[in-house]
């Protein structure tokens, strides 16, 4: 009887497993949150809710505007030039706001002031990183929010 019972019981059980297994992998979609702070001059990265990563940044400096608010992304670019500042190099570019983006700069020795023209400057190494992971992510599962 007992021995009937724990078949039961362990059928029961495996079903009850494959049933939700499902829906927890498709639960699961990758979310990337990256989170800038005007006032620190900071980005803080989560995937999934966990900590990715937190660098110094460079925003708008005096007579120049970072917009404030909740994006989503809408293009990547490995290699792109300014076309309004004098063909400067953006490398690494995740366009969120018309023609804001997060990008790398070659100026890190302002990076935790404000220094751009609006942009959201990293240093070239995390900007790489972070490109990577919104490529590998996807733009749709990636959000930016801009805060003071």
């Amino acid at each position: 009887m007992l021995k009937r019972f724990l078949a039961v019981l362990a059928a029961l059980f495996l079903c009850a497993a494959t049933a939700e297994a499902p829906a927890i992998a498709s639960s699961a979609a990758p979310e990337v949150e990256i989170n800038i702070n005007i006032s620190s001059q900071s980005m803080s990265v989560n995937v999934n809710g966990w900590p990715y990563g937190r660098w110094k940044v460079s925003t708008a400096r005096d007579g120049y505007h970072t917009p404030r608010g909740r994006y989503r992304p809408f293009a990547l670019r490995r290699v792109y030039y300014s076309k309004k500042y004098d063909n400067s190099p953006m490398p690494n570019s995740i366009f969120f706001y018309g023609g804001y983006a997060i990008h790398g700069t070659y100026y890190v020795k302002n990076l935790g002031r404000p220094a751009s023209h609006g942009c959201v400057r990293l240093s070239p190494e995390n900007a790489a990183k972070l490109y990577d992971l919104v490529q590998k992510h996807g733009l749709s599962a990636t959000r930016v929010s801009i805060s003071d």
